[in-house]
């Protein structure tokens, strides 16, 4: 049967529907993904770069060259570190430093807490903070990958 006049005004309005329903449908997507984007930066942005700090948590209190609780030394010849590497355990709040000495060109880097120092081969290279945050850190060298220790914050 030939369309008549009385369907045609049917199939407009299913396509203003349909047209309706499609628009509906991106604008839930486009609000979903600037959801997903903001969470996933505020995740980000917490967070810091290290699975060991909590997330929120405020970076380790910059305390300069002031006294320390706790002074911690490692060498590193031929990709070996001494002493070798195990955990070391320190009460929350303590003031640490940390010197390490290389006989290569490198960087140490306190997970969890952000420290960074650059290591030229046969000079130390130090950080020192407040061990603030309580929890299991790396510290290790980033060119050679090498873990020196596990830091214990308890």
């Amino acid at each position: 049967m030939p369309p008549t006049a009385a369907t045609k005004p049917d199939d407009a309005a299913e396509a203003s529907a349909r047209t309706r329903s499609r628009d509906a449908w991106y604008r839930a997507l486009a609000v979903a993904v600037v959801a997903l984007t903001a969470t996933v930066a505020v995740v980000l942005f917490t967070r810091g770069d290290d699975a060991g700090s909590a997330a929120g948590t405020a970076p380790a209190a910059d305390i300069g060259a002031g006294p320390v609780d706790r002074e911690l030394t490692v060498t590193i010849t031929n990709r070996t570190a001494s002493p070798p590497t195990s955990r070391i355990e320190i009460a929350r709040g303590s003031t640490i430093r940390i010197t390490v000495t290389s006989d290569a060109q490198d960087e140490l880097h306190v997970h969890g807490y952000d420290r960074k120092a650059t290591l030229t081969p046969g000079q130390p290279g130090s950080v020192q903070f407040r061990a603030d945050t309580p929890g299991l850190f790396e510290v290790e060298t980033h060119i050679s990958d090498l873990v020196l220790f596990q830091l214990v914050v308890r």
